[in-house]
C-alpha cells in the first residue's frame, strides 16, 4: 500500500499477477479481491466456480489460512483486444495460469476470468 493507504493498481494487465503474488504473500484477501471485477469468475477451489467479490473473498480467506507462500512466475505477455486482455503465466514447478482482463474506465485493469491452474504440476 502507498503512504495514503491505497493499494497500487494494475497500469498494465500483465501487472495483476506481480500484485497477485505481493498481496497473497502479505495475507491481503482484501487487496486479492481488489484485483478482481464485482462479478469477476474464478476457478477455484480446483473443480469449482467461485462468482463475484464475496465468494472470491471467502474462497481467498481459505487458501491463505495457513499462510502458503507464492512465488512469481514467468509472465507472458498480455495479447490485447481493445479493452480485454489475455494473461498468462508459466507457474514455478509446472502449470500455469491462464486470465481475462479488462481495462477500467479510469485506465487501470482488473481480471474478471481467472483460472489460476490450467495445466497439472
Amino acid at each position: 500500500m502507498s503512504e495514503n493507504g491505497e493499494r497500487e493498481r494494475a497500469a498494465r494487465p500483465e501487472d495483476l499477477s506481480r500484485l497477485f503474488v505481493e498481496r497473497a504473500n502479505a495475507g491481503d484477501v482484501d487487496g486479492l479481491v481488489a484485483l478482481y471485477e464485482p462479478d469477476a469468475l474464478l476457478a477455484f477451489p480446483p473443480g469449482q466456480v467461485t462468482a463475484g467479490s464475496q465468494a472470491i473473498r471467502q474462497a481467498y480467506q481459505r487458501l491463505l489460512a495457513d499462510r502458503p507462500t507464492f512465488t512469481a512466475g514467468e509472465q507472458q505477455p498480455a495479447l490485447r483486444h481493445g479493452d480485454l486482455a489475455l494473461t498468462s503465466t508459466r507457474l514455478v514447478g509446472g502449470g500455469a495460469t491462464v486470465e481475462v482482463a479488462r481495462r477500467q474506465p479510469d485506465g487501470t485493469w482488473l481480471w474478471v476470468i481467472d483460472q489460476p491452474n490450467v495445466l497439472g504440476s
